[in-house]
């Protein structure tokens, strides 16, 4: 599928995808795609981030790559690495045969290699790159620098086309400045009450716009509690859903999300600390 003319079209057919972007968020996607740029997205955990990056494999039609970072990701993992028993085994069985043991047979492509091959077809979302270490960010230098992968014993492997590129990242960490010169960037934050209200009507199966306002009105409430894992817009979609499946099986409104209460909050003492006035909370996003 073609590129879109403007960050306008962008953002009608990222909700198309059930996708709803903001202005911001869709010219900055708008740019990496134009410019053949890497999209860096950070924001906090559950406000939309990897969701933008599946939205936008899916408006251009290709297969999304997804390399999960954490601590102690290698080259291995990322890029490319030997199959060693299939080239012992070659190697056996070759006898005084001459066999080159660094052909692609012998390669087994990580995500980044996976994209590098094949451009047009696949993205690569490099999710949660703040879980990793700085030496891992150097390894990526190269690749967003130039779209080459260096194999020693090969040289380098060069994209046909520029591969589309998001970078998440839940800011745990500071990421090192050359990583972010050679992306465009963009801070997601929690949407507004109405915003969410509407992302989850538009993600949600079958929850009535007042359950929806409802959620987003005692969301954005329970957000400016000190909580440790105050809940993101995933949650709070899981929670509209919850909600719905309890009233419609008996359960009156207030009961209904205070029974669902699992599936926005995930952490005890956070349960613990909104105990008192979660009652409260919810009777007042009701109305």
């Amino acid at each position: 599928m073609g590129l879109s003319p403007s960050p306008e079209a962008l953002a009608v057919r990222l909700h198309d995808a059930r996708y709803l972007a903001d202005d911001g968020l869709a010219t900055a996607i708008f740019l990496a795609l134009h410019l053949g740029k890497p999209l860096l997205l950070e924001g906090a955990p559950g406000v939309g981030k990897t969701e933008a990056a599946k939205a936008v494999a899916s408006i251009l039609g290709r297969d999304l790559v997804r390399l999960q970072c954490y601590e102690g990701i290698d080259a291995a993992h990322a890029l490319y690495e030997w199959n060693y028993q299939r080239q012992l085994l070659a190697i056996r069985q070759a006898g005084e045969r001459e066999l080159d043991i660094y052909g692609d047979r012998f390669l087994i492509d990580r995500p980044l290699l996976q994209v590098l091959r094949e451009p047009v077809r696949r993205i690569l979302l490099v999710d949660e790159i703040d879980r990793s270490d700085h030496e891992f960010e150097a390894l990526l230098l190269e690749f967003l620098s130039d779209f080459q992968i260096t194999i020693p014993e090969r040289g380098s492997i060069v994209a046909a086309a520029r591969p589309v590129v998001v970078l998440t990242s839940n800011r745990t960490r500071e990421l090192a400045e050359a990583l972010r010169r050679r992306c465009i960037y963009h801070w997601i934050a929690y949407p507004d009450a109405g915003r969410e209200a509407e992302i989850i009507m538009a993600r949600a199966g079958h929850v009535a716009e007042a359950t929806a306002r409802a959620v987003a009105t005692a969301v954005a409430t329970i957000r400016t509690k000190p909580l440790a894992k105050p809940p993101g817009i995933a949650e709070a979609i899981e929670w509209a859903n919850a909600a719905t499946v309890l009233e419609k099986s008996g359960s009156p409104w207030p009961e209904a999300f205070r029974r669902a209460i699992g599936v926005l909050i995930k952490d005890e003492e956070d349960l613990s600390y909104l105990d008192q006035d979660f009652s409260r909370i919810v009777e007042e996003a009701l109305g």
